[in-house]
C-alpha cells in the first residue's frame, strides 16, 4: 500500500525517483507524484493514474537537473484518487513537501485546529495535516520540526520531508509503516521497500519505530525522538528483485497473511475516538437507524463469508433482521427491498460484477446502500449512499486473507455501532467490546507467531483428498472460509458443514482416517460441538480442533488442538480463521501449487 522513494546525491534525482516508484508498482496505487528542489525552489508534479501518466506530464515540463527529491505512489484511503489528493503534499507557501504512507488517526482534530489557525487545505487527505504542522513548527531545523510534528500524530506513518530551504539534506521517520534507508557512495536513499533502490545499493538500514533519519549525499545519521544518536548495523540484501518485492517472503499470500495485524489495526483504530466508534461522513445515525427494519448483506466468495459473520453479529447485538445473499442470486429472486431496507454490499475490489449488479438492483427498489470496500473511488464506492473502507491495502495474491479479516473488523465495528445507537447494549458493554477490538492486532500477532505449528500439520495432511470443516454458530461461518481457502489454493476437496447437520446425512462420508477440522470457540455451543466431535471421532476421523486458551476438554479427544488467545466469543472469528489460512497455504506450498495464482481463478471477478 503506497510507495515512497527519496534521493539525495550528485546524480539527477528524477529518474531515480521514477524508476524506484516503478519497482513498487506491485504494491498497487491509483496516483503518483514527485517533489524536487531546483535553484532553491520546490517543484511538485503529481497526477491521478499510473506512473506513465506522471512521466507524460513530466515530459511536457523542463524541471532541469535536481539532486534531491521525494516520490510517492498513493493507494487512496482518505479522499478519492485525484490530482489534488496525490502526494507529495505541501504547506501553503509551498516551501515544505511531504510524502506519507499509513493513516493519521487523529487527523480530523488536527485539521480543525489548523483551520482555526488560518491554514487552508487543498486536499481531502489525512497527510496534508503533516505538511501544515511542519509549517507551524518549522524553526530552521528539519529534525526539530519533524520531532514536533510526530509528537502530535496518532496512527501509523512513514514520512519523508524536504524543504527548499534545505537543498542539501532531508529527513524521514517511521512508525508502524515500513521505511528503509539505502546507503550509496556519494548518494543516499529512503524507500518504503527494498526493490525501489536495489539497483543502486544493497546496503540497507532497517528503521525501527520512531527512528528519525537525516540524509545528506555524504552521510546518514539516525536518532530517536530525544535526538539521541542511534548506531545501526548495515543489512546486506541478498535477495533477487522478485523476492524483494515480496519483502523476503516466499509468496505474496504469506506476506499478506503476516500484514493482518497491521491492517486490522489500521481499519479499527481510527474508527475509535475517545473510546467510541465513529464512522466519518456516515449518514446512519440514531435518527435513521430506527427506520431500518431489515438488512441485506450481499457479497461473493470470502466477502460473503464475512457477511455471514456480520449477520450473526448484527442480529445478536442490534436485533435487526438480516439476510445474507450471494450477489449472483440476489437480483434474480425478487428481493423484498424498500426505503426501510439497508443493503450492505461487501467487495474487496469494489468492481465485482455480480455485486455491482446487485447494488444497482437494490437502488432501483429504493434501498439504502452501504458499501464495505477496499478500493477508494471504485464503482461500488461511487454508487453507494455510504462507504466504509477496509484499509487492507492492495492484495496481490488471488486468495483473500487480509481483505477478509479487515471486512470482519468492519462487521465488528458496525454491529456494535448499530447496537449502541438502538440502545440494545449499554455504554459500558459497548466500551468492553471496543477495548477487545483494540486488542485484536496483538492477538493476531500471537497466532501468526505459531506458524510452524500449522506448517507441521500441513506437512502431515497435504496428501489428503478430502478434508471436512465443522462448526456451530460463528464457527460454522469461519469453517466455510477455511474450506474455501483450502480448496482454492491446494486443490484438496473440502466442505464445511454446520456440525448439527452431521446426523442428517454428512456423517455417512466419515470413515477411518478422514481429516476433520472442528472449530469450537463458542462457549454457549461448546457442549453440543463436543458431542459432534465425539461422533466423528467414533467413526475413525482424525480431528484438528481449534479452541480458546483455557479449554482443556479437547486434549483427550482431538489429535491436535490449536489454541487461539482468549477473546470475547463474538470476536473469535478473526483469530480462528488465521490458522485455517495458514493450513491452506502450507498444504499448497508443500504440494508445489502456485499459491499466488491458483488455477482458473482471478483476483477481481469483473464479469458475470
Amino acid at each position: 500500500m503506497c510507495g515512497i522513494v527519496g534521493y539525495i546525491g550528485s546524480n539527477d534525482a528524477l529518474p531515480v525517483l521514477i524508476n524506484g516508484l516503478r519497482k513498487l508498482e506491485y504494491r498497487g496505487y491509483d496516483s503518483a507524484g514527485i517533489a524536487t528542489i531546483m535553484n532553491n525552489e520546490l517543484n511538485i508534479v503529481k497526477t491521478k493514474g499510473r506512473l506513465s501518466d506522471l512521466e507524460e506530464k513530466l515530459n511536457g515540463m523542463n524541471l532541469g537537473k535536481s539532486t534531491i527529491g521525494i516520490g510517492h505512489t498513493r493507494w487512496a484511503t482518505h479522499g478519492a484518487p485525484s490530482d489534488l489528493n496525490s502526494h507529495p503534499h505541501t504547506n501553503m507557501s509551498k516551501t515544505i513537501a511531504v510524502v506519507h504512507n499509513g493513516i493519521i488517526e487523529n487527523y480530523i482534530e488536527l485539521k480543525e485546529e489548523l483551520q482555526n489557525k488560518g491554514y487552508k487545505f487543498a486536499s481531502e487527505t489525512d497527510t496534508e495535516v503533516i505538511a501544515h504542522l511542519a509549517d507551524m513548527y518549522y524553526n530552521g531545523d528539519l529534525i526539530d520540526t519533524l520531532i514536533k510534528v510526530i509528537s502530535r500524530l496518532k496512527g501509523s506513518y512513514a514520512i519523508g520531508m524536504i524543504s527548499n530551504e534545505h537543498p542539501e539534506d532531508f529527513v524521514a521517520v517511521r512508525k508502524d509503516s515500513p521505511l528503509i534507508v539505502g546507503l550509496g557512495t556519494g548518494e543516499n536513499f529512503i524507500a518504503s521497500d527494498i526493490p525501489a533502490i536495489l539497483e543502486h545499493t544493497r546496503k540497507i538500514y532497517l528503521l525501527e519505530d520512531n527512528e528519525i533519519v537525516h540524509l545528506t549525499k555524504s552521510g546518514v545519521t539516525i536518532c530517536d525522538i530525544n535526538k539521541n544518536k542511534i548506531t545501526k548495523e548495515i543489512f546486506n540484501v541478498e535477495w533477487d528483485v522478485e523476492a524483494a518485492e515480496k519483502g523476503g517472503y516466499e509468496h505474496f499470500m504469506l506476506k499478506e497473511m503476516n500484514e493482518q495485524p497491521k491492517v486490522v489495526h489500521d481499519t479499527i483504530a481510527q474508527r475509535i475516538i475517545n473510546g467510541k466508534i465513529n464512522f466519518e461522513n456516515f449518514s446512519v445515525n440514531r435518527d435513521t437507524i430506527k427506520d431500518i427494519n431489515k438488512i441485506f448483506i450481499v457479497a461473493c466468495g470470502s466477502a460473503y463469508h464475512a457477511g455471514m459473520v456480520g449477520k450473526y453479529l448484527i442480529e445478536h447485538l442490534a436485533e435487526i433482521p438480516v439476510e445474507v445473499d450471494i450477489a449472483s442470486e440476489f437480483r434474480y429472486r425478487n428481493p423484498i427491498v424498500d426505503e426501510k431496507t439497508l443493503i450492505i454490499i461487501i467487495s474487496q475490489s469494489g468492481e465485482t460484477a455480480d455485486t455491482l449488479a446487485a447494488l444497482r438492483e437494490a437502488k432501483k427498489r429504493n434501498g439504502k446502500i452501504l458499501a464495505i470496500v477496499n478500493v477508494v473511488g471504485s464503482s461500488i464506492a461511487r454508487e453507494a449512499d455510504d462507504v466504509i473502507y477496509t484499509w487492507a491495502g492492495p492484495e496481490i495474491a488471488v486468495a483473500s486473507t487480509k481483505a477478509y479479516t479487515t471486512q470482519l473488523s468492519i462487521m465488528y465495528l458496525l454491529s456494535t455501532y448499530f447496537a449502541e445507537l438502538k440502545g440494545k447494549i449499554t455504554t459500558n458493554e459497548a466500551k468492553k467490546l471496543v477495548d477487545e477490538l483494540l486488542d485484536i492486532p496483538e492477538k493476531l500477532k500471537s497466532v501468526m507467531s505459531r506458524a510452524s505449528e500449522i506448517k507441521e500439520l500441513g506437512s502431515k495432511y497435504y496428501k489428503e483428498r478430502d478434508i471436512f470443516f465443522l462448526g456451530r454458530g460463528l464457527d460454522y461461518m469461519v469453517a466455510m472460509e477455511g474450506s474455501l481457502k483450502l480448496k482454492e489454493i491446494s486443490y484438496i476437496h473440502s466442505e464445511a458443514y454446520a456440525a448439527g447437520e452431521l446426523k442428517h446425512g454428512t456423517i455417512a462420508l466419515i470413515e477411518q482416517g478422514t481429516v476433520v477440522f472442528a472449530l469450537a470457540t463458542q462457549e454457549a455451543l461448546f457442549e453440543k460441538m463436543l458431542s459432534n466431535i465425539k461422533e466423528v471421532k467414533a467413526r475413525g476421523a482424525s480431528i484438528i480442533a481449534i479452541a480458546q486458551e483455557g479449554n482443556e476438554q479437547l486434549k483427550d479427544i482431538a489429535d491436535h488442538v490449536f489454541y487461539i488467545p482468549k477473546i470475547e466469543d463474538k470476536l473469535a472469528s478473526i483469530l480462528t480463521v488465521v490458522p485455517l489460512q495458514m493450513f491452506a497455504y502450507y498444504c499448497a506450498t508443500i504440494k508445489g501449487c502456485d499459491v499466488d495464482k491458483p488455477r482458473n481463478l482471478a483476483k477481481s471477478v469483473t464479469v458475470e
